[in-house]
């Protein structure tokens, strides 16, 4: 696993629990960005829902074109704090949604013929400030998690090619399909060929292609040439400028959450009480599921000594997996999980009355930590009524 930054830093510079983002990490994810867009030519958008992190924007807008939004928040964040393109879709847009976005957007991606219907005129009444697109679902599943498949029988998102029929596409200047999870290349040119058997026809005249995010691109078996090639192809069929909406690639393993030993209790096997919390700081780990990496631990029984680490909220399930250690744990002592920048931080709840980790950034250059965000009762209370 590629590492975060070098775990020689002095952790305790910092308040337990924190997110810890590494700016030599984003820029090494940035690097390997940058080269498909000058291979490529086409357009990258920073996908807020898996990273949000705006004191890092002025290093990202270097590279990345604008962002795409889910929401009137995340268009306005994406809008006053990126700048560059905002291209927003959501599954449906409300009457007070759309003023919003319409606002904030220079792209409104709709997700059904209805809504497209409904809204289009207000949208197109801006004039070419605003260009409107539609997400279609090629109907073709490539996530390996059905929680993360939008392309599963009975899916929400995106408009099958059968919808399409007797549909005037006047005023759509794209199309928008997004399929994949953490994937590599080859399911993008699954995907593709899918897309190109239901839609291609539907292309003509169009000015984009949003290939949506998924794509893995940072991670270090990525087949970046493929991707390079599948765009390059894309263009050629279409003559459309492409883009993709990676998040996660941007902020793949550039940051950790370091956590605390608060207690250890024993019920069958050692249990390890931490001051994170599944639940409330990396609700993945329960909706996915999966077990993160936690610097210098094992699997269950791989090392001498096999700890459950769970969170402190009263949730009786929230636990994060099982580890094992080459010594004891004691409390106190600091632990560090890896790849936590994306989908983490923009999850985190305040479920219990459980604080908010606080956010730092790490120059490995200088060896310094910069404090970036701390979070207090204020925030609790502040979401209440």
């Amino acid at each position: 696993m590629d590492r975060d930054f070098p775990l020689t830093a002095d952790l305790s510079c910092v308040p337990s629990p924190c997110f810890i983002v590494s700016d030599q990490a984003l820029r090494k994810n940035l690097e390997v960005l940058r080269h498909v867009k000058q291979e490529t030519g086409c357009r990258i958008l920073l996908a807020l829902k898996a990273f949000a992190m705006h004191s890092v924007f002025p290093l990202l807008r270097e590279t990345l074109d604008g962002t795409c939004a889910s929401s009137p928040f995340e268009a306005r964040l994406g809008r006053e704090l990126f700048g560059g393109e905002v291209h927003t879709f959501s599954a449906a847009y409300s009457e007070d949604d759309i003023v919003e976005v319409i606002a904030h957007s220079g792209c409104v991606v709709f997700n059904s013929f209805p809504q497209w219907e409904r809204f289009g005129p207000v949208v197109r009444a801006q004039g070419a400030r605003v260009k409107c697109g539609l997400r279609v679902n090629p109907e073709h599943s490539e996530s390996p998690a059905p929680l993360y498949d939008p392309c599963a029988p009975g899916s929400r998102l995106g408009i099958t090619a059968d919808r399409f029929n007797g549909r005037s596409l006047d005023g759509i200047s794209g199309l928008h399909f997004h399929t994949l999870c953490e994937q590599n290349a080859d399911a993008l040119e699954r995907t593709l060929a899918a897309f190109d058997r239901r839609f291609g026809n539907f292309m003509k005249g169009m000015s984009w292609l949003n290939m949506g995010g998924g794509h893995h691109v940072t991670r270090a078996d990525y087949q970046v040439d493929r991707l390079c090639d599948l765009i390059k192809w894309a263009q050629a069929r279409y003559g459309v400028d492409v883009y993709i909406e990676p998040g996660e690639a941007v902020a793949l393993n550039a940051g950790i959450l370091s956590a605390t030993v608060l207690d250890i209790v024993f019920n069958r096997m050692d249990i390890a009480i931490l001051d994170v919390s599944a639940a409330t700081h990396m609700p993945d780990v329960l909706e996915m599921p999966y077990r993160p990496e936690v610097e210098g631990a094992g699997k269950a029984d791989e090392k001498p000594y096999t700890y459950r680490l769970a969170g402190p909220s009263c949730l009786a399930g929230d636990v994060i997996g099982d580890y094992s250690f080459d010594q004891p744990l004691q409390i106190g002592d600091r632990l560090v999980f890896h790849d936590m920048a994306h989908y983490s931080m923009v999850k985190t709840n305040m479920f219990n009355g459980i604080n908010l980790p606080a956010i730092a950034r790490y120059d490995a250059d200088a060896d310094a930590f910069t404090m970036v965000k701390t979070f207090g009762y204020e925030d609790y209370v502040g979401r209440l009524s």
